[in-house]
């Protein structure tokens, strides 16, 4: 017995006749005949019997038509499913995001593929780059601040994104809250206020003391950017955080930018199965690399495990 033959059997008795079951199932009849002739062998007794032009079922074929029915709606449903998927009019999408772009980019990008996807639902999580990459296994796609790292598992796909610069915040009244960018060196004058281990901000602030062999006077250690800025705003030290979350912030905190090169770092894009994506992460991706407006974006599959 096989599924094929319960589904044929089911239609046939909806259809009360073996030819017209053919033309529904899109098979001869004499393929119908047989797939029928094999299943009643495998249950040793008549299912149905000749009747004129259609078929009768038997007291067996009464029973067993109530579970061949049930396989034929649960083939139907998934039929349905995958028809729908493919046109993404329905479908699941699990986006992992880790700090500045969950807060200032990815509501933008939502909205427009919900604008063109509405039936595709959407969940997220959020943490600092670390704890994204960590839960690469439970996302269908994640952005992140700056590379991921090597320890990815097998098949994952890394696209570099947008460029997001890093600046010091200050209070209005700080002695560095003036025109013009300040030297590293006159930041390292102050305490400062860090975010914590995993960030990508502090990745980047890290390495730039580190490459100008300055030592980082540490005010503060806060989880999150809204943490960053509250501490800055209590007078706790010098904050770094991405240029776009101080973007209605020019009452009350003033952005420095630390030069003459500028901190600078690209958000990267990551899909876990890059070779099989799911339809909505691949047009979701689409839509991110379309976002950015480059055409310099780098994209490199890892076969780390």
């Amino acid at each position: 017995m096989t599924p094929e033959q319960l589904i044929t059997f089911a239609v046939v008795a909806e259809h009360g006749n073996i030819s017209h079951a053919a033309l529904a199932l899109h098979l001869s009849q004499p393929a119908v005949s047989g797939q029928l002739k094999l299943l009643q062998e495998a249950f040793g007794e008549p299912l149905y019997h000749r009747a004129g032009r259609g078929v009768r079922l038997t007291a067996a074929g009464e029973q067993l038509l109530a579970y061949a029915t049930r396989l034929r709606d649960t083939f139907d449903q998934a039929r349905s499913l995958r028809e729908a998927m493919r046109g993404l009019q329905r479908g699941t999408l699990r986006i992992g995001a880790s700090t500045t772009p969950a807060s200032y980019v990815l509501p933008y990008l939502i909205a427009q593929f919900k604008a063109r996807y509405p039936e595709v639902v959407i969940t997220t999580i959020q943490g600092n780059t670390a704890e994204i990459v960590a839960a690469l296994g439970d996302v269908d796609l994640a952005l992140i601040e700056g590379p991921p790292g090597r320890d990815l598992p097998v098949g994952t796909g890394v696209t570099e994104w947008l460029e997001d610069e890093i600046v010091a915040i200050v209070p209005v009244a700080h002695p560095l809250a003036c025109a013009g960018p300040r030297a590293l060196k006159e930041v390292a004058d102050f305490p400062i206020v860090l975010r914590e281990q995993g960030s990508g901000v502090r990745q980047v602030v890290e390495q730039a003391f580190a490459n100008s062999q300055l030592q980082m006077r540490i005010g503060l250690e806060i989880a999150g950017v809204e943490g960053v800025k509250e501490a800055v705003r209590a007078g706790m030290g010098v904050g770094f955080v991405s240029a776009m979350s101080i973007r209605h912030e020019g009452m009350v905190l003033r952005k420095v930018q630390v030069g003459p090169r500028s901190l600078l770092r690209r958000f990267s894009i990551v899909l876990p199965h890059a070779g099989s994506p799911s339809r909505a992460a691949a047009r979701f991706h689409e839509l991110c690399v379309a976002f950015s407006g480059a055409s310099t974006h780098v994209s490199r599959t890892t076969g780390n495990s």
